[in-house]
């Protein structure tokens, strides 16, 4: 699959997600996607108004607000002033984050196969016990990451 099959299936699957919530795929809906899609990680509103300063910041995040209602975008935060956004995985692929409690950087991680049966096997036996079933799960580990604990 090419990388423009790829973004046109995630575009694809955006619209319909919003119009799943009544919403169109404005272009500045559109722009923030490319955005996320382009970084490959999770992105601060000041990161994404940097990366379109044409786009005015209450724009953005009024259009991250939805896209995160539709599905589309998750939300990610160690504090308030360090929310950061990306693609739902969805869009793109399962992975975990190692957020810093300190300065707010979020690191996406992609764990080994044996790693993920292990979460499925404990996650259903908990599960199992109070009668849930499980969709999905993510793994978000909080600390202090290397820059900050060097300084």
């Amino acid at each position: 699959m090419t990388v423009d099959t790829l973004a046109a299936d995630q575009h694809r699957t955006v619209e319909h997600c919003l119009r799943g919530i009544a919403l169109r795929y404005t272009p500045g809906r559109r722009a923030i996607v490319d955005i996320l899609a382009a970084a490959g990680r999770p992105l601060s509103i000041n990161e994404i108004a940097a990366a379109r300063p044409d786009l005015p910041r209450s724009s953005a995040y009024r259009h991250l607000v939805d896209l995160q209602i539709a599905g589309a975008v998750r939300r990610i935060s160690a504090a308030d002033e360090y929310t950061r956004f990306e693609l739902d995985e969805s869009l793109t692929e399962h992975h975990h984050h190692l957020i810093c409690t300190r300065c707010g950087n979020v690191v996406d991680i992609t764990p080994t196969n044996a790693f993920e049966r292990s979460i499925h096997r404990q996650l259903d036996q908990l599960a199992a016990a109070h009668r849930f079933e499980p969709d999905r799960h993510t793994l978000d580990a909080y600390g202090t990451c290397a820059d900050c604990l060097t300084r």
